[in-house]
């Protein structure tokens, strides 16, 4: 990671967020929940039995103790039996409805379980900012409610290089259309190179930032005539993935490319049925309670008045953070309604 950078750990009660940014722009979001399995985190140990082996799918099933079944990628000369026991490590959080995928480390013993936790949210800041000081409390909620927001935005823009940028989640594909307005007096042709460049950097941040992966198809500025100069462009912008697999650009500007999966989409730990989960809006309400205790030392109690369903979850956390914080329920309120009151 180049360019200065800034790390951020929001250590709040239920949910802990890890955030990167560099030059100014967030880069990177984790969120560890106290709900999640730890069998199914990115880099966790275990033990798995195999449950069922699927010829057709190239791979077999396999019960890790706790959590969905894990998807285990087999070769061909891989051979695993019904009911044999490995040590496997996640590479692929759950996502879209499917389990966890694991790579096979090697031979087994004992019943399905966790080895290794997967590193923590403040060990995967330090991964990536080695020489950074984590930057703790109300700047980090702060940034912590920013990364979230752009992760969810649907589009960014820059009218420094006149670029619109729009990003896309379907069930096929992710899809990223880059459109350019172009500045009077300016070259043309310097302008579009110039909205590429912006575009696809850009482009590549956002995906990472919402944990995104399987085929991406760009549709670039222009008409691919510059493809040999374009291709470059997305090798490094993407330079931080070295599982990076690219395409030929068509003659219509379409570029395509495969990224690997690794975390769980950030709208899928988000949303639950098109908007925030039950879990999500408690957190979230506990996170803004929190700073306000933090900004506010000399105000003597500050409390929570959301709907039942959201102070049912809320209310084990909110005690976590000590005899100035309240909680009230209120069966009047609408469920995301919530909001912090004195007294």
């Amino acid at each position: 990671m180049s360019g200065a950078v800034e790390v951020f750990l929001d250590d709040t009660p239920g949910e802990i967020r890890g955030v990167a940014s560099r030059n100014g722009r967030y880069t990177h979001l984790i969120i560890h929940r106290d709900e999640d399995v730890p069998q199914c985190r990115l880099g966790a140990r275990a033990v798995g039995r195999v449950t069922d082996v699927i010829p057709g799918l190239r791979g077999a099933f396999m019960d890790l103790g706790a959590g969905p079944p894990a998807f285990l990628p087999l070769n061909r000369k891989d051979r695993v039996d019904q009911g044999e026991r490995l040590e496997v490590v996640v590479i692929a959080e759950p996502r879209a409805g499917k389990g966890p995928v694991v790579r096979r480390l090697g031979p087994g013993e004992g019943a399905p379980r966790l080895l290794q936790a997967a590193p923590g949210v403040a060990e995967r800041l330090q991964a990536l900012a080695p020489n950074s000081h984590l930057i703790e409390g109300v700047a980090a909620i702060d940034a912590a409610v920013e990364a979230e927001e752009e992760a969810l935005a649907a589009r960014w823009g820059s009218a420094a290089h006149g670029v619109d940028l729009a990003l896309e989640r379907t069930r096929a594909l992710v899809a990223v259309d880059i459109d350019y307005a172009p500045s009077p007096g300016r070259d043309a042709r310097q302008g579009r190179a110039a909205a590429n460049r912006e575009g696809l950097h850009q482009a590549a941040r956002l995906i990472s930032l919402r944990h995104w992966g399987g085929l991406v198809v760009i549709d670039l500025v222009g008409d691919g005539q510059d493809s040999e100069a374009q291709a470059r462009i997305a090798r490094a912008a993407f330079s931080h993935e070295p599982q990076a697999v690219f395409g030929p650009i068509s003659r219509f500007g379409l570029l395509q490319m495969s990224l690997p999966w690794r975390m769980t989409p950030i709208e899928e730990r988000l949303f639950d049925g098109g908007g925030p989960s039950v879990a999500t809006r408690a957190l979230a309400l506990v996170r803004a309670l929190r700073r306000r205790l933090l900004s506010e030392t000399t105000t003597p109690r500050l409390s929570v008045r959301c709907a039942p369903e959201e102070a049912a979850l809320a209310a084990p956390l909110i005690a976590r953070l000590g005899p100035r914080a309240g909680l009230r329920s209120d069966d009047a309120l609408p469920p995301g309604r919530g909001h912090i009151e004195e007294g």
